[in-house]
């Protein structure tokens, strides 16, 4: 346990000493000697980063829930306090208790993105526990990974015990009760390999130990198959069927210094069914499950009571897809309008926005309103299957502004598959267009000189489970040369252009895909300094040019070349539900430029609802005859 006096001496001596005292609003305290099970839920980034996502929140106030469990909050220490902390001797603790990560029993982090990688293997050595799972012992925690890239679980499979693939909520307490029993059982004088069997027999674990990969000469994967006859071949995501009987915290943790994300968040839905190629989440977390309004409502009552928070975030990854949006705001803005909170509406669809809905937030303070056309051109958001047109996006701008917002951003991607320049300089013509359309529409009210587009470009990355999993990535001259040419194009002052770092995103593209062999590259860049690569100031790409050439990894091999599509995947064993033959066909409709209905209106026979017996939950304003 680390003691008050030690932190005394080194808080004054860092950034943001709030990140790492505790204390704060909501906390939750257990007794350690009397609570049999210690489980740590650590956020591979800083504290202003990790304490605002939701998944964590949901997992802290669950786990807490469980009489013979505590669960605490780790966060990666910013390169000031790993100074002090390494100086003094003082392994990476705990907000709640203060105490060292090697102490609790499992060690839980979230894997939002791949180049926090090095973060975990940097988190694990201040925590004083092994990096290799083969290391540890009866003495160290177990080490578990959860989260979006768990679905491509290869290259960190020696470093983690176990993964669980899916949904959270349910697997995660029959993790425990596996834990409790061969605690129970056994004793800490049981074998690690005896609960890693019994937890990979809890659909949606998968152990990574129980699994060999063997390689073609051409590096390829042969096969990845079980070394265990009581582990499956295959391990499938869990899914929460039922949102609204499904646990929801009725506090957060409040925080004393200003964080990423800082308000509460409403999940109004979880998954997406509009199929959009090249997006992850929307493969990985069908089906589309709504809560009811009625759910909604009282957990923003409970919500705003317990944290005094000034915002609501309707939380999804198309919030405006949700089926009764426009009744749910009404009776938001009627309950909180008054008390000053505002509703922001993070992820909107550019085909759904409306004048009516811009209208019942406008009143409020404003909030910031992004809309993702994707592409330049509609031959290229066929490609990807966007589903919407310049038509939708300029109604919906138009919309925007005659509901008073002077500024809007606009989301793109560089680098897709069959991209030419000509889709390139599509780009640069919608938002000049967006930026014509508004400064006519706000000149009505002598504020046109006002009228600000932002605009984001970022580089495609193809990810696992998703029909562009066999394409290529464009090289990164290619994507330089786009990103040049938008500089150029981007002359008014009056447009603020941003792009994603060329290097980091082909790094992101090569753990992405990559195989067990990537993680002693991981591990040799880390070993050599490289830490918190998602922040511009601290990504060196040298470092990890170093480690792939001191680990005879090629990178090209996995970000630039395209797969066959008869090639086993590094994650051919993790199944996400939609079945392989959907997304071949997908990949092949994209070379045709013909697009698949949103899934809500037509079936597209991906195959999840038969093979998980789950189906899209669409609330469709049923709450109705309760008003």
């Amino acid at each position: 346990m680390v003691h008050w006096e030690q932190l005394e001496r080194i808080l004054p001596l860092v950034a943001k000493p709030g990140r790492y005292t505790g204390n704060e609003l909501n906390i939750i305290r257990k007794d350690w000697a009397k609570t049999p099970m210690k489980f740590a839920l650590a956020f591979p980034d800083i504290y202003d980063v990790g304490s605002g996502h939701l998944g964590f929140k949901i997992l802290y106030s669950l786990l807490n829930g469980r009489g013979d469990t505590l669960a605490e909050r780790v966060y990666a220490p910013w390169v000031d306090m790993e100074e002090q902390l390494r100086k003094h001797g003082i392994p990476l603790f705990s907000l709640e208790s203060r105490r060292g990560l090697g102490e609790f029993d499992l060690v839980g982090f979230t894997l939002q993105y791949e180049l926090s990688y090095t973060n975990i293997l940097n988190m694990l050595d201040l925590g004083g526990i092994p990096l290799l799972a083969q290391d540890r012992d009866n003495h160290h925690p177990f080490v578990v990974g959860g989260g979006p890239c768990v679905f491509n679980p290869e290259p960190l499979a020696e470093f983690f015990d176990l993964f669980v693939i899916g949904d959270g909520e349910e697997v995660v307490m029959e993790l425990m009760d596996c834990y409790s029993s061969w605690q129970t059982d056994t004793g800490v004088q049981g074998q690690r390999e005896q609960f890693l069997l019994k937890a990979a027999e809890i659909p949606g674990v998968y152990v990574p130990a129980f699994y060999k990969v063997t390689y073609l000469n051409s590096g390829i994967i042969e096969q990845i198959e079980p070394v265990q006859d009581t582990v499956p071949a295959k391990v499938t995501k869990r899914v929460v069927q039922d949102l609204d009987s499904t646990f929801y915290p009725k506090e957060f943790v409040v925080p004393y210094i200003e964080t990423v994300h800082d308000r509460i968040m409403l999940e109004v839905m979880r998954g997406c069914t509009r199929g959009c190629r090249f997006c992850q989440a929307g493969m990985i977390y069908r089906p589309s499950r709504e809560r009811n309004r009625s759910t909604l409502l009282e957990q923003a009552r409970l919500l705003t009571a317990s944290t005094g928070y000034e915002e609501i975030s309707l939380a999804s990854l198309s919030t405006s897809d949700y089926s009764d949006i426009r009744n749910l705001i009404q009776n938001l803005m009627a309950g909180y309008g008054d008390c000053g909170i505002a509703i922001s509406l993070p992820s909107l669809r550019v085909d759904t926005f409306s004048v009516g809905l811009a209208d019942e937030i406008q009143n409020q303070r404003r909030t910031s309103l992004t809309f993702a056309p994707e592409a330049g051109s509609q031959r290229l958001r066929d490609v990807i299957n966007k589903n919407v047109t310049e038509a939708d996006l300029f109604s919906a701008a138009e919309a925007a502004f005659k509901a008073g917002w002077d500024t809007i951003k606009l989301y793109f991607m560089i680098g897709l598959p069959s991209e030419t320049m000509d889709d390139v300089a599509g780009i640069s013509e919608l938002v000049q267009q967006v930026l014509r359309l508004g400064r006519q529409i706000r000149a009505k009210d002598g504020k046109a000189g006002r009228v600000r587009v932002n605009v984001s470009v970022g580089s495609f990355v193809p990810k696992s489970h998703t029909p562009f999993q066999w394409a290529a990535q464009m090289s990164g001259d290619e994507l330089k040369k786009r990103q040049q040419f938008l500089r150029n194009q981007f002359r008014d002052r009056s447009i603020s252009f941003s792009w994603t770092d060329v290097e980091q995103s082909l790094l992101e593209a090569t753990i992405a895909r990559g195989d067990r062999r990537i993680g002693k590259a991981i591990l040799h860049a880390w070993q050599n300094g490289a830490k918190f690569d998602p922040w511009a100031e601290h990504f060196n790409w040298q470092l990890w040019k170093d480690a792939f050439s001191a680990t005879g990894i090629k990178p090209a091999f996995y970000s630039l070349r395209e797969r066959d599509l008869g090639e086993t995947l590094p994650w051919d064993h993790i199944q996400s539900g939609v079945s392989k033959g959907f997304l071949r066909h997908e990949w092949e409709l994209a070379h045709k430029g013909i697009t698949t209905p949103d899934c809500r209106f037509e079936c597209s026979d991906c195959g999840l609802c038969p093979e998980l017996s789950v189906a899209n939950v669409l609330s469709g304003g049923k709450d109705h005859d309760k008003d």
